[in-house]
């Protein structure tokens, strides 16, 4: 997150975190989340720039999209309870609680008053909380609702993304607008595919396996693990308990690189990144540098990481 975008996020706080120690919490939050590597605000700003955009609210709408992830950040961590050190868990429930209703009254009254706008933040948040509400209930039991879910949870907060650099250029050809929609949605999903294997890797605490969620190499893996490695779907279907099973985790792990699942996880990523590159290549011709910088996050050349934490 460069210097322009986080003073950008601070003129939000001041003007709708009105209470000292509020704002000071939103403060640093935001400094926290500024330390990790994002290319939130960049997809915002590479879709303006290579569609030709010179709007000076680039950077404002840049700020909203790395404010509305930060928001959905702290949620997922209320949710699962997993990331204690983060300074919105350390934090006073209250407060933070207090700190996501500012940050919403800051997106709500920061984006632009170009028409639809506003609307349409609204409904993409709407559908990636459907698919985080799908994920955290555990509604997913087949590989159909699991790719709803992250088209949902995932695609939608890219589109979101994308939409706040393309709602800022004037007279943007509707096809262009739907395909960029469409492109955000594979970009997505390849995304969230990469997360789910290396979830499955991990040897600590935030392995998707002890939390029974059933993620794409999950439903892989439980498709055979009843003849090839029984305490999974065990496990799944509660007959195993959580400190058996969270006691044999190397051996979970190794289960997991053995399956295939990882490999099949590759497949599918490739079909959808196959799919946004022929979703790029009916663009117009973009404005460069922007279209490089643009299709280096949306179709990248290169071989996903796939190794334990």
């Amino acid at each position: 997150m460069d210097a322009a975008i986080r003073e950008e996020l601070y003129r939000m706080v001041d003007a709708y975190a009105l209470d000292e120690a509020l704002n000071a919490a939103i403060r640093s939050f935001i400094e926290e989340k500024a330390t990790e590597k994002t290319v939130w605000s960049d997809m915002t700003r590479f879709t303006h720039h290579m569609l030709g955009g010179q709007s000076p609210l680039v950077t404002r709408h840049a700020a909203l999209t790395e404010l509305v992830i930060l928001l959905l950040d702290i949620v997922d961590d209320l949710q699962d309870r997993d990331s204690m050190h983060r300074s919105w868990m350390t934090c006073d429930p209250a407060v933070t609680l207090n700190a996501i209703l500012a940050m919403f009254a800051a997106i709500l009254g920061s984006v632009s008053e170009r028409p639809g706008t506003a609307g349409k933040i609204a409904q993409l948040l709407a559908r990636s909380i459907q698919g985080q509400q799908a994920d955290v209930t555990g509604m997913v039991r087949t590989e159909a609702q699991y790719f709803n879910m992250v088209a949902n949870k995932s695609g939608a907060l890219v589109q979101l993304a994308v939409h706040m650099g393309y709602s800022l250029v004037a007279d943007l050809d509707e096809t262009v607008a739907a395909t960029l929609d469409q492109l955000a949605v594979c970009a997505g999903i390849v995304s969230q595919i990469e997360n789910d294997a290396l979830d499955v890797l991990r040897l600590d605490g935030k392995n998707d396996l002890l939390y029974k969620k059933r993620t794409l190499p999950v439903l892989f893996m439980l498709e055979d693990s009843r003849a090839e490695y029984p305490v999974l779907e065990q496990y799944y279907e509660g007959e195993v308990p959580y400190e058996r099973f969270a006691a044999e985790q190397l051996g979970h792990v190794q289960y997991v690189r053995d399956s295939g699942c990882i490999e099949y996880c590759k497949v599918i990523q490739s079909l959808y990144k196959d799919k946004a590159n022929e979703l790029y290549e009916l663009l117009p011709p973009m404005i460069e540098p922007w279209a490089g910088k643009f299709r280096s996050i949306f179709v990248p050349d290169y071989e996903i990481r796939y190794n334990a934490s």
